[in-house]
């Protein structure tokens, strides 16, 4: 086969364990998204928290999930056991989100979401590993399309769920109240028991046969290729700070809660419909190349979000944001896959996560500052964060196009 002939089209079906996971996270991010979209909004307008405290939450809560990625994606290649820790992960999220409804401050609100971010840490690794060990290489880019789908189109009904609550509870939806901010966790609870109730009784383990090699702590044994991919991908997330300060931007420019509940409706049609396309594409075509396109889109959208003025701007810009995460998300789970061998995927996906949370806390901490300032500094404005993302991203993605050495797209 010739380097640019691309690969067949037909494959076989996807197994159970896809299917499942993907209803999985179709119901997991109903109730996440009923709750994550709003809760900034009730940081900065019912509990007055600055901006750099908000970009402190989110880092924090992103980089403790990130950390345990790193341990459960170890663990369960030391184990050669996926399923269980998926369960517990899930689980622990759910007994964490109703406390929510109690908090009362911005201390009360880390606690939790570190206590839901403990959760993400310890199943997405494992899950990822699961749904990447239950199919082939030319499955896999299909296979994590489908789950972001899912995904995605959860968060879609989730937003909606959340929207529909707000209108029916307040008359005024320029601002959020405490009252439907509670009412608004209680129904979130429902779709995440079911999201358990799923996977624990859905999934199958998959047994990982002879393993050549037990994991450890370390990069040694992976290739250049993926550690050179760790480098260029914490570039980027350096100036990929939490999605909460797209979400205050655009009230900043304007938008009611009704209007940003909308906006982020769109930004999820948007990502749910290109994730399984994209992803297809992909097994054909390489990983690479929908990686760049995606970081080239982002580093736009930033800048678009550094330039506009209007509500309706930042509407329009969110859906183009929903295609940069449908290109590159599941896109960038299956180049992990083709860059590792089978036996170190979950510590593959723990080490990728881990390093990319760790590298969020900077991201948005250092947001948050150019934003409103530190101290007596007053900050640069609403504007310079999205500059600052814009560079990095245009930057990773030049260097991610420069990378060569046998990936395994450079040869289809």
């Amino acid at each position: 086969m010739s380097n640019t002939e691309p690969r067949p089209n037909h494959t076989p079906p996807l197994p159970r364990n896809v299917w499942v996971m993907t209803i999985t996270s179709f119901l997991t991010d109903i109730s996440s998204e009923m709750i994550i979209n709003v809760l900034p909004l009730f940081l900065f307008t019912v509990l007055g928290v600055s901006t750099m405290f908000i970009g402190v939450v989110e880092g924090v809560a992103e980089t403790t999930a990130s950390l345990l990625k790193l341990f459960s994606g170890w663990f369960s290649d030391r184990i050669g056991k996926r399923k269980g820790l998926a369960v517990l992960g899930y689980g622990i999220s759910t007994v964490a989100k109703p406390f929510l409804y109690f908090a009362a401050s911005w201390n009360a609100v880390l606690i939790v979401r570190f206590a839901d971010r403990i959760g993400k840490g310890i199943r997405t690794a494992p899950r990822d590993a699961l749904i990447a060990d239950s199919v082939n290489e030319r499955q896999r880019g299909i296979a994590f399309g489908l789950h972001r789908m899912g995904d995605t189109a959860g968060a879609v009904i989730g937003i909606a769920i959340a929207l529909g609550i707000l209108l029916a509870v307040q008359k005024d939806v320029q601002l959020l109240s405490q009252a439907t901010f509670r009412i608004i966790v209680l129904a979130s609870m429902i779709p995440a028991v079911l999201a358990v109730v799923v996977l624990a009784l859905g999934a199958k383990e998959i047994g990982l046969g002879n393993r050549k090699r037990l994991p450890c702590f370390s990069l040694a044994g992976f290739d250049r290729r993926f550690k050179l991919f760790l480098l260029i991908s914490i570039v980027f997330t350096l100036g990929n700070s939490s999605d909460a300060f797209l979400i205050l931007r655009a009230q900043n420019m304007g938008l009611s809660v009704a209007g940003i509940l909308g906006m982020m409706i769109t930004f999820n049609v948007v990502y749910s419909a290109i994730s399984k396309p994209a992803g297809a594409l992909s097994d054909r075509f390489g990983r690479r190349r929908f990686i760049i396109i995606g970081w080239l889109l982002y580093a736009a959208v930033y800048l678009g979000f550094a330039l506009a003025q209007q509500g309706w701007h930042a509407w329009m810009l969110m859906s183009f944001y929903g295609a940069y995460y449908g290109l590159t998300y599941g896109v960038a789970k299956a180049y992990i896959a083709d860059l590792v061998p089978a036996e170190l995927r979950g510590t593959a996906y723990g080490v990728y996560n881990a390093a990319i949370g760790v590298t969020a806390l900077p991201a948005s901490l250092i947001a948050g500052g150019l934003w409103q300032g530190v101290g007596r500094w007053s900050g640069l404005g609403p504007k310079a964060p999205f500059l600052f993302g814009a560079v990095l991203a245009f930057a990773a993605a030049i260097m991610l196009a420069g990378l060569r050495g046998g990936a395994p797209d450079d040869k289809r």
